[in-house]
């Protein structure tokens, strides 16, 4: 899920990729639109295979991610034109379902034999269907992700600090499966001395503006229990959103930036993180796996120093990760429908996903990932597979814009600022969603 935030990583070379047309423009050519951001840059070089195969050209337009839903919301709720195809953030799919600004496809599918069956389940779910957990699709699985964390496996492999980490906790450095661990582990590197410069135990997310906070305490608080809503009665939250586990799991994130983040770390979402990594700042950083591919050719940070490992159990050995990642839809308004479902068909085989993946981009394809050959392929595929196995995902209602908004400032207030309590935060929450759910006439 990633909807309005402040992204650094590769925002200069994709925005120079929403540039990218072809030679000759043409009444077939398809507009593509996504955000500016790395993978994006490999789908322009991937669909250069498209144009070679049906004559039909490409266009991209890439909007840097702290304009991405202003632009294209703005775009489909005013019935524009100017995308043919969108790989919208998976919180729109309800809205966008509802209000009919994508293609149905189970017809599509169905003629062309694409089976949702092909495709890891958690993304179907997340980026394809609504009503969720129905065989309605209104997207093609596009772009996996999911929260994750890396490491620096070469300050935990320095033989001086293994021996004073066992002393101090009974257990080998490493990377860590509980958040208890994870902590002790933040707290053991924070205002460490490594190479002549001091670091820091973790990056974690805490941006208040568009989503960022949100994603990083929701990833924590999964794992100790928290529920949106009673599984037994849709949208009753009490005693769910702001259980006992749940209040746990927000002062545990509290703690966590209070301890173990580096200086001025207050606002910090994706690309603050990634700085944070790559600068040698901290020993751990959240962040989607999108992210990885360019850490690991990192020449300061990457390669053999770079470790990766899934978001860990929490107090009750439950186990859980935010979903991120888009689908790929057909807008309605497009006057190029036809040929945007050619786009779909092709994106959809075997080949083009698995050089999908080879380019950066994160292949859904239960053809590419479950091959035997995929956990070989990259350092890091075995720590997204295991993590695309325990995706949960933030509320995908058509009104999730408020329902984030309120989120972002429960959490912002009570992790970074101080006000109140966990309890009071989470109190707040249920009030602030019930309000949004009544006024939607659904309560």
């Amino acid at each position: 899920m990633k909807s309005t935030f402040k992204l650094a990583l590769g925002l200069a070379s994709a925005l120079l990729a929403s540039t990218a047309v072809s030679n000759v423009a043409q009444a077939e050519d398809l507009t593509l639109c996504w955000a500016a951001w790395d993978p994006a840059n490999a789908l322009v070089e991937l669909s250069k295979d498209f144009t070679k195969e049906t004559g039909i050209g490409m266009k991209f337009e890439f909007v840097p991610w702290t304009n991405y839903a202003d632009r294209f919301l703005n775009e489909l709720n005013s019935h524009g034109k100017l995308c043919d195809l969108i790989i919208g953030d998976s919180q729109w799919i309800g809205g966008a379902a509802e209000n009919g600004h994508y293609v149905k496809l189970n017809d599509f599918f169905d003629k062309e034999k694409i089976s949702m069956d092909d495709f890891v389940p958690a993304t179907v779910v997340g980026y394809s269907e609504w009503p969720k957990n129905s065989p309605n699709y209104w997207a093609l699985p596009a772009m996996g992700d999911v929260v994750g964390w890396t490491y620096r496996k070469d300050w935990f492999s320095k033989p001086e600090l293994q021996k004073e980490f066992k002393e101090k906790y009974g257990w080998d450095l490493g990377p860590p499966t509980t958040f208890d661990q994870l902590k002790q582990i933040a707290e053991f590197f924070q205002k460490r001395e490594i190479d002549g410069k001091t670091v820091y135990g973790a990056s974690i997310y805490t941006e208040r503006g568009s989503e960022g906070i949100t994603m990083g305490a929701m990833d924590v608080l999964y794992s100790f229990g928290f529920q949106y809503e009673n599984p037994k009665k849709p949208y009753e939250m009490e005693g769910f959103v702001n259980s006992d586990k749940s209040v746990k799991g927000l002062e545990f994130y509290k703690a966590l930036y209070d301890c173990c983040t580096p200086p001025g770390a207050s606002n910090s979402y994706m690309g603050e993180g990634v700085d944070a990594f790559k600068s040698g700042q901290v020993a751990m950083h959240m962040n989607f796996a999108f992210t990885w591919p360019g850490l690991q050719k990192d020449e300061n940070v990457g390669g053999d120093k770079i470790g990766y490992f899934v978001n860990p159990k929490g107090p009750d050995g439950d186990q859980f990760a935010q979903l991120g990642g888009q689908g790929i839809s057909v807008v309605s308004y497009s006057d190029k429908q036809e040929a945007a479902l050619k786009y779909i068909k092709w994106f959809a085989s075997k080949d083009v996903q698995s050089k999908w993946w080879s380019l950066g981009g994160y292949s859904c394809l239960n053809a590419v990932v479950k091959d035997p050959a995929f956990p070989a392929s990259q350092p890091y595929a075995q720590t997204f597979l295991d993590s695309m196995a325990i995706v949960k995902d933030f509320w995908a209602e058509p009104s999730y814009a408020p329902l984030l908004q309120a989120s972002q400032k429960r959490f912002h207030d009570y992790v970074v600022a101080g006000q109140g309590s966990a309890k009071d935060a989470l109190d707040g929450l249920v009030k602030d969603w019930t309000e949004v759910f009544q006024d939607d006439g659904k309560m």
